[in-house]
Order: C-alpha cells, then sequence, then structure tokens
C-alpha cells in the first residue's frame, strides 16, 4: 500500500508568520500576552502558545493590560482601536494577504461600490474583512444566496482568503449578470489555491484520502469538500487518535493532504499511525 502525501501540505506563510510572532512576543514580555480568539485554527499549536504564557481572550475588554496579538485572521477595526485607546502592547500578526483583502475592500467603498465579500459570515476573517469596508456591504457564502438579488448598479467583489476559486467565479459570473459595472480582486491567497489544485490532483489518483487540520479551519475543511466532491473516501481528522482502520482496508494507494494551518509535525504524527495502522491490518 502507497501513502502519497501532498507536495505542499502543511502550514503557509501567513500562518508560519503568525505563530513565530506569537512565541517570539511570550519570550520577550513574559507575562500579560493574549490574543482575541486563537491565534489560528489548530488546537495543538494553541495548546502550545497556551503552556508558553499566550492566553487566549474572548474579547478586548477582557485585556486590562500587557500584549495582545493581532490573530493571523485579523481582528475587526474597531477591536484594533480599542486596543489602541488601552494602550496594550500590539503585535499585528495578521496575514499579509488578509491586509491585502482589507486594502481593496476599503478602496471599493471608498469608490462608491457595494462590497461584496465572498466568505463565511461567521468566520473571524470575514468579520475582519467587513469592518474595514466604509460603506454597503454583503457577505455570500454560495451562489445560490445571489438568486432572489435585484442587484445593483456599482459591485465591488473580494474573498475570504481560504475561499474555492470554483466557488469565487460562480459569485462573480452571478454579479457579471445583475449589476451594470463589477470589479473585482481575486483575494484568495496564493498557497489556498495551491493546496486545492494539489488536493484535486491528488483525489483523482488514489483510493482514499486524509485531510488533516483542525476542525475549524476553513481552509482544512475546504480541502476536505473539494476532495470529496470527487473521493467519497475522504476523511478529515485533527489528530493521529481520530484514524479509523476500517477506512484503509482493501485500499491500494492512501493520499494526506494538510490545511495552511497544519503544522508539520501534526501531518508527521498522522502518517506514522497511518502507516503503522495499514502495516498492523496487511
Amino acid at each position: 500500500m502507497d501513502v502519497i502525501i501532498a507536495k505542499h501540505a502543511g502550514v503557509c506563510f501567513g500562518v508560519k508568520r503568525a505563530i513565530d510572532l506569537a512565541f517570539t512576543a511570550a519570550r520577550n514580555y513574559r507575562n500579560h500576552v493574549y490574543t482575541i480568539g486563537p491565534l489560528i485554527h489548530n488546537p495543538q499549536v494553541v495548546k502550545q502558545l497556551r503552556e508558553a504564557g499566550v492566553i487566549v481572550k474572548e474579547g478586548i475588554e477582557d485585556i486590562a493590560e500587557g500584549t495582545v496579538i493581532f490573530r493571523s485572521h485579523g481582528v475587526p477595526r474597531h477591536l484594533a482601536e480599542k486596543a489602541r485607546e488601552k494602550g496594550l502592547q500590539i503585535v499585528d500578526a495578521t496575514c499579509p494577504f488578509v491586509k491585502r483583502a482589507h486594502g481593496f475592500a476599503r478602496f471599493l467603498s471608498r469608490k462608491g461600490y457595494l462590497v461584496i465579500v465572498v466568505g463565511d459570515q461567521s468566520h473571524p476573517e470575514v468579520k475582519s474583512l467587513k469592518s474595514y469596508v466604509e460603506g454597503e456591504a454583503m457577505v455570500v457564502s454560495s451562489p445560490g444566496e445571489l438568486a432572489d438579488w435585484a442587484g445593483r448598479r456599482k459591485v465591488g467583489v473580494v474573498a475570504q482568503t481560504t475561499q474555492s476559486l470554483e466557488k469565487f467565479r460562480e459569485i462573480v459570473a452571478i454579479c457579471l449578470e445583475k449589476a451594470r459595472e463589477v470589479r473585482v480582486y481575486n483575494t484568495i491567497c496564493d498557497a489556498t489555491a495551491l493546496r486545492q489544485r494539489e488536493a484535486l490532483d491528488l483525489a483523482h489518483k488514489v483510493d482514499c484520502i486524509i485531510v488533516i487540520g483542525g476542525h475549524k479551519s476553513a481552509n482544512t475543511k475546504r480541502l476536505a469538500e473539494i476532495c470529496r466532491r470527487i473521493l467519497g473516501d475522504t476523511y478529515h481528522v485533527e489528530r493521529v487518535e481520530e484514524l479509523n482502520s476500517s477506512w484503509f482496508s482493501g485500499k491500494g494507494r492512501i493520499g494526506v493532504v494538510g490545511g495552511a494551518s497544519t503544522p508539520g509535525w501534526v501531518i508527521e504524527e498522522v502518517v506514522k499511525g497511518l502507516r503503522r495502522m495499514v502495516s498492523q491490518g496487511s
């Protein structure tokens, strides 16, 4: 039985940068280091950060003093302003690709466009992105949500960085039908698009695929969705303990992909467990 690991499985540049900044802050500031919400959607890394002294808080009102790390997804603009007003030391770990999307959203709104954000309404990145729109904004998670939309004269479109390109294109196509003027910025990050292409290609070549990453990670869930469209035997796991030997019965080739917020050591643990399970069952 072959185990094939996607070439670009594991953390992207933006996530690695956020993790490095957070551990550096923990070493430099020692006490009272916080994030508003988890730094990234990977519980193993959040646990390591907690052990290093970085504590997750729900809101800026829960932080009286010390250092606050802005998570990789970004924080809503009013929270960033509140942190400055409180005199907190700020470490901005917002992914540069997310910041780029902020800039485009602000630009479009200032030019009078209705800004359509392709993304998940409840995701922290989308909440952050929407806060930089200075006019009207809509969050759309699927083409069907625009079925009864009357359209507008001027529409600008941006995307949550972890969205699928296919969905983005479908929503843009509807906007082109319903608006007189459409301005589009593809803000899906390169790392996301690359991992999605590799996952799709791998799903065509294997009998079973394991997608590794946090269950709350949008980019990892998207990889699982993409693979599952091609291959029903697609399984999303967060930890090695979640593997089930029955998944691999009669399978000749097993593919492994990892989300952009999944550390290499987590992928290695799962792959070792997978190989051990397969060898015991052979």
